[in-house]
């Protein structure tokens, strides 16, 4: 009654990886090792540095972001939670993993979404790609991942960043749109070039569109870390994971409720910076 579509698509599929893995097995190497010692130097500095110094420096910039006393706080106090409930080291494994993913949606997600904004062709051929990385399930991509790079943290980055890209780009490619062209016109008559007018005037009111898209970034990439745990990446998933696979559900719960406090921490202290951008910048248009 129906032809044999599956067979095919899923032969060319496992044709392709072997392919990848067979011609360019020493270049993902060289991003494997790179994306590891991206994280590396960014989890061994939070795992030696005492608690204490952490707390600190969490609550340095809550304050710096909101300025605003009952909010450093409420940040600090869910950073001694963490401590607490015993999940201090594995809360530190995850938020590296969320930093490191981060970074590398910064990095290809504000000139993506500065693309898409100078270009509709662009913005044509990127929108469905976009569509694609948020509504394809994250099993589908841990899959080939976890076969070119192997388990661990570098594949748990990789996916993250497929997962979590999109808001970033749309958001910045929103937030350039949005820009009156009034003033994109005055910059012009002082003589700007387009790389002037870039750095000086749109990514800078631009900005809370942007900041609002690393907000949603890290809140979508900390959604990855149990999805992450699958593939053998460390954290928070990790315990999360052994509850569920033990039966035990006070493991699991502790879990469930560290990554719900680390994530109130994120998005409070992000969302702090990108109101008080946008404030400024409404001062500043007065």
């Amino acid at each position: 009654m129906f032809p044999d579509f599956g067979t095919p698509l899923r032969d060319a599929a496992n044709a392709a990886i072997d392919w990848l893995i067979i011609t360019h097995g020493n270049s993902f190497d060289v991003v494997s090792d790179a994306l590891l010692g991206a994280f590396l130097f960014v989890e061994l500095p939070l795992r030696a540095m005492p608690p204490w110094a952490v707390l600190l420096v969490v609550a340095v910039l809550a304050f710096a972001a909101s300025r605003k006393i009952l909010l450093t706080l409420v940040c600090t106090g869910g950073m001694w939670l963490l401590g607490a409930l015993g999940v201090w080291d594995e809360a530190m494994q995850s938020l590296a993993i969320v930093l490191v993913s981060v970074g590398v949606c910064a990095i290809f997600g504000v000139p993506l979404g500065i693309a898409m904004a100078k270009s509709a062709m662009v913005r044509r051929l990127l929108s469905p790609v976009l569509d694609l990385m948020q509504t394809i399930p994250s099993f589908v991509y841990l899959i080939p991942v976890a076969m070119l790079l192997g388990l661990g943290k570098v594949p748990a980055i990789l996916a993250t960043v497929v997962y979590a890209l999109p808001p970033l780009i749309r958001l910045t490619d929103l937030g350039l749109r949005l820009i009156e062209q009034e003033l994109l016109e005055a910059a012009d008559a002082f003589g700007a070039t387009a790389m002037q007018r870039l750095v000086s005037v749109e990514l800078p009111l631009a900005a809370p569109n942007i900041l609002q898209g690393i907000n949603q970034t890290t809140m979508m990439a900390l959604a990855m870390v149990v999805i992450a745990s699958m593939v053998g990446a460390p954290g928070l998933g990790q315990t999360v994971l052994e509850g569920l696979q033990r039966a035990d559900v006070g493991k699991g719960l502790i879990g469930g409720l560290s990554i719900v406090l680390l994530a109130i921490v994120l998005d409070r202290i992000t969302q702090a910076f990108g109101t008080r951008r946008l404030t400024s910048r409404g001062d500043d248009t007065k």
